[in-house]
C-alpha cells in the first residue's frame, strides 16, 4: 500500500497540477458528442487530450474516486461504498497528494471530495478550503488561490473538486433566474436511446443540461482564465475528469456504458499534442501513475493503474486491450463485476436484484419513476454479455438469460455466436478477481459495521 518510488528531486523544474473534477457527469459534454453546450470544456479538449475511451472503476462517487487517487480497484482499497456510509479510504493509503507531496508539491483542496467523510487533510492535502462545492461559487476562492501561487517557489497540486452536475439538478442549487433552461418540451432526447420518451425524463434531462451548460462549463472556463491571469497555464498541467456516469436511471449505479463512462480531458503545453482524440481503452485506476509520470515524479511500481503518460506524449503505448468496473454497496447491497474490451462488455451478476438498479437519488425523481416498471421489477440475469460494434446501447444480451435459482431448463441459450467470446471473458473476469483478491469470491460483502 504504500511502498513505490516517492521521490523529492528538484521540484522547482515540475509543472504544477490542476485537476478538476466534478460529480455524475459521464462524458455528457459537447467535445464528446453530447447535445449540449459546452464551449469552455470543449476548447480545453481543442487545446489538450480528450480520452475518448475513458472509463471508471465503479459507477458511483466514493469507490471510483478512490481508485484515481490511489491506483487501486475499490475491493483492493477497501472504498466498496459511499465513505459517509462507512466505507471510507483508510489512513495508511498512499494517495495522488501524499506521494505528490513527498516529491516536493505543495497540496490543496479547494471544494469537494468523497474519499473520506471528513478530515480530508488526512489524504494528504497540506491546505483545505471546502467551504463551497458548488462551481460558480469556487470561482473566487480558485483565483484567490492561483494569484496567490504566481510567484512560488514549490510547484502546487490542487484538487479542485466540484458538487454539479449531481442532483437535485436544478431548483435546490440554483435561485431562479440564474440561467436560461432548457425547454423540457424542446430538448432532444438522442443521446438516451435507453430512456423512454416521457415528460419526466425530459424534464430531467432539460435541467441536467441547464447546470453543465450554465453552470458547470462556465467555471471551467474561469478556472483557466484564474490559472492564465496568474501567469501560471503554461507551466500547469490542467485535467478536467468526472467520478462516474450521469444520474439517471440505467446510467450511475450501472456497470452499462452509460454508468462507468468519463470525460477525461489532459492539457500541458509544450507536453501534450493539442486536439488529439485518444481511442484507447483507459481507465481512472490509472489516473495517479499516468500523473505522477506527466510530472516526472516515478510511479509506484506496485498498483493496479498504468501509466499511459507516454500516449499523451506521443510516444509508443501499448495500452490496455481490457478494462475492469466493478459495484458493491450503495444505498443497498449490489454486487457486479465487469470486464470490457473494445468490442465485448460481460457483466457477472451476484445477486437477486431487479434488472437495473436505480441508486436512492435517482430512484424518486420523475424520471426514475418514469422508468420504475420496466427496470426495477423484472429481475436480473447471472451473466450479461454485450456485442458493442453491433448493439452499443447494450440492448441484446446475448448470454442466458437464467436468473439466480431459475431451472437452466427454463432459460435461453447463450447466443452460440458470441460462445468463444462468453467463456473468455468469463475467465478472464474471474482471473481477474482471483489475482486481486476480490472478497466477492468468498461470497456476500458485509456492510462495515457488521465485518
Amino acid at each position: 500500500m504504500t511502498n513505490g518510488a516517492d521521490t523529492a528531486p528538484d521540484s522547482l523544474d515540475r509543472p504544477n497540477l490542476v485537476l478538476v473534477h466534478c460529480h455524475d457527469l459521464g462524458q455528457h459534454l459537447s467535445c464528446y458528442g453530447a447535445d449540449v453546450d459546452t464551449p469552455n470544456i470543449d476548447a480545453l479538449a481543442a487545446d489538450g487530450a480528450r480520452m475518448a475511451n475513458s472509463f471508471c472503476s465503479a459507477p458511483q462517487c466514493s469507490p471510483s474516486r478512490s481508485s484515481m487517487m490511489t491506483g487501486y480497484y475499490p475491493h483492493e482499497n477497501g472504498v466498496m461504498g459511499l465513505a459517509h456510509m462507512g466505507w471510507a479510504l483508510g489512513e495508511d493509503w498512499e494517495t495522488l497528494p501524499k506521494r505528490l507531496r513527498s516529491a516536493g508539491y505543495e497540496t490543496a483542496l479547494l471544494g469537494f471530495q468523497h474519499e473520506v467523510p471528513d478530515e480530508p487533510e488526512r489524504l494528504g492535502y497540506d491546505y483545505v478550503d471546502s467551504g463551497t462545492k458548488r462551481a460558480l461559487e469556487l470561482v473566487d476562492v480558485v483565483d484567490d488561490f492561483f494569484a496567490e501561487r504566481a510567484d512560488a517557489d514549490d510547484p502546487f497540486f490542487v484538487s479542485i473538486g466540484i458538487e454539479e452536475p449531481h442532483r437535485p439538478f436544478r431548483r435546490e442549487y440554483l435561485s431562479e433566474g440564474t440561467y436560461d433552461a432548457y425547454d423540457p418540451d424542446e430538448v432532444p432526447l438522442d443521446d438516451f436511446p435507453y430512456l423512454p420518451d416521457a415528460p419526466g425524463v425530459r424534464e430531467d434531462v432539460a435541467d441536467l443540461r441547464s447546470v453543465i451548460a450554465e453552470v458547470l462549463d462556465p467555471a471551467v472556463g474561469r478556472y483557466r482564465e484564474s490559472l492564465a491571469d496568474a501567469g501560471l497555464a503554461e507551466e500547469t498541467v490542467f485535467v478536467f475528469t468526472t467520478d462516474h456516469g450521469l444520474a439517471i436511471p440505467r446510467a450511475k449505479g450501472t456497470c452499462y456504458d452509460p454508468g462507468i463512462e468519463t470525460a477525461l480531458v489532459v492539457h500541458h503545453p509544450g507536453a501534450v499534442a493539442g486536439g488529439e482524440v485518444h481511442e484507447s481503452l483507459v481507465t481512472n485506476v490509472d489516473f495517479t501513475p499516468t500523473m505522477l509520470d506527466l510530472l516526472g515524479v516515478e510511479p509506484p511500481t506496485d498498483t493496479s493503474g498504468e501509466s499511459f503518460a507516454p500516449l499523451l506524449r506521443g510516444e509508443p503505448h501499448e495500452g490496455r486491450d481490457r478494462i475492469f468496473a466493478e459495484m458493491t454497496w450503495h444505498d443497498r447491497y449490489n454486487p457486479i463485476r465487469t470486464i470490457r474490451t473494445e468490442r465485448y462488455k460481460y457483466v457477472r451478476n451476484f445477486s437477486v436484484l431487479p434488472r437495473v438498479f436505480v441508486p436512492m437519488d435517482v430512484a424518486p425523481t420523475a424520471s426514475g419513476r418514469a422508468v420504475h416498471e420496466e427496470f426495477h421489477v423484472p429481475q436480473r440475469p447471472t451473466e450479461e454479455l454485450y456485442d458493442l460494434e453491433a448493439d452499443p446501447h447494450e440492448s441484446e444480451n446475448l448470454a442466458s438469460d437464467k436468473k439466480p435459482f431459475e431451472p437452466a431448463a427454463e432459460a435461453s441459450d447463450p447466443d452460440p455466436a458470441h460462445a468463444d467470446a462468453l467463456d473468455r471473458l468469463r475467465d478472464e473476469l474471474e482471473s481477474w478477481m482471483e489475482s486481486t483478491d476480490d472478497p466477492l469470491l468468498d461470497g456476500p460483502v458485509p456492510y462495515p459495521d457488521v465485518r
